[in-house]
């Protein structure tokens, strides 16, 4: 008898979630460190990400556990970041830039389409799934819109948006920092970046003001179910008292890294492979899912800069098709146009949030349609 309390102790103790959450943070400091040692792009995001992905999967003793509150967190710290980015005159270029906005979110989106169908067509798994878990960005709406439509394999469409999130995240800072693009970072950004890295006095003095504001915005903004109220809400919040004339400050590096890593450690437990059937099959469509979908954003973004005076990096930012949040982490680091890239990645999201639940329930609609006829 003392043996199997001894046995319930034991695993009550492990369960624990305060003991879970901590096992997930050593693991994720870990991870953040280990790739700033080699010099890896966006170290506390990838090196988080990776670890509590392969950690979860390695120690089968301990359920690994990151509460949602501390990776909304993180978006808080990011939606501010970029808030600050976004003064009058960027305003007025945004508006110069809004037929392109359109054009590149729909040809972005029908790029997804095409890849969901021959993917579709190669795999024999119905277009509907491949197509939700091919729409470029979006995850948590896409999710519960999949959950909501009939005849959706829901472990499918979470796997293809996860796994083409990791790999975008892991993908495109490689790509932005490799020779095809060119970019090194300046001394400019080391300097800036070693001046943001203590605590800026007038920061202390201004930012309860725009905690305040931040955090009430995104609570606002999660309760009337706005997409990535979090990083949004904040973000708005932001942007608004800047144009008043209430100046916000940078935050120091090491709160950024903090935000990378409450973000990556999230993500990193997402992917749940063990629940999928056909694992390799699926894997290799997940890998060619995301391959193809950058190409697009490549091509795409080379356009972009003919129409626009804009770089290479800050247009294949503002295309890439994974998250504002990630994007953000890197344009930081390439000296990107935060404003321009938050802009298209915004009106990404927002487009995906409104208009394509109601034409994906158009099409969805017509297919069976057409099945019902075919019988």
């Amino acid at each position: 008898m003392d043996g199997t309390g001894h046995s319930h102790q034991s695993s009550s103790w492990k369960e624990s979630k305060w003991i879970r959450f901590l096992t997930t943070c050593v693991i994720a400091v870990l991870g953040g460190f280990f790739f700033q040692l080699i010099h890896m792009p966006i170290p506390w995001l990838l090196g988080s990400m990776v670890f509590v992905l392969i950690g979860s999967k390695i120690f089968r003793g301990v359920t690994f556990y990151w509460p949602a509150q501390i990776r909304n967190t993180g978006m808080i710290i990011i939606g501010y970041t970029l808030g600050l980015s976004f003064t009058a005159s960027t305003l007025v270029q945004i508006g110069r830039q809004l037929p392109s906005m359109v054009l590149f979110t729909a040809l972005l989106l029908l790029c997804a389409g095409g890849i969901a169908f021959i993917i579709s067509l190669l795999s024999k798994i119905p277009f509907p799934t491949v197509l939700m878990g091919s729409i470029p960005g979006g995850l948590s709406q896409i999710v519960s819109l999949a959950e909501e439509m009939k005849g959706i394999d829901l472990t499918i469409v979470t796997f293809l948006q996860v796994s083409r999130l990791i790999m975008i995240m892991f993908f495109v800072p490689l790509l932005v920092f490799s020779p095809l693009f060119h970019v090194t970072l300046n001394d400019g950004a080391a300097v800036a970046a070693a001046a943001g890295s203590g605590w800026d006095p007038a920061l202390l003095q201004h930012i309860w003001l725009f905690a305040v504001v931040c955090v009430l915005l995104a609570l606002i903004g999660q309760k009337i179910k706005f997409p990535t109220a979090f990083l949004l809400g904040p973000m708005i919040g932001t942007v608004l008292l800047n144009l008043s004339g209430y100046t916000g400050h940078s935050l120091p590096t090491f709160v950024l890294d903090l935000s990378q890593l409450m973000m990556g450690s999230y993500i990193g437990l997402l992917l749940k492979p063990e629940n999928l059937k056909n694992k390799l099959k699926m894997v290799s469509l997940a890998l060619l899912n995301g391959v193809a979908l950058i190409g697009c954003s490549i091509l795409l973004s080379l356009l972009l800069t003919r129409m626009h005076d804009i770089t290479v990096v800050t247009s294949f930012l503002s295309l890439s098709p994974g998250g504002m949040d990630q994007m953000a982490f890197i344009a930081k680091e390439v000296n990107g146009d935060l404003s321009v890239i938050t802009c298209y990645q915004l009106f990404r999201t927002l487009f995906i949030f409104f208009a394509v639940p109601p034409l994906l329930r158009l099409i969805f609609r017509s297919v069976l349609k057409e099945k019902r006829t075919a019988q």
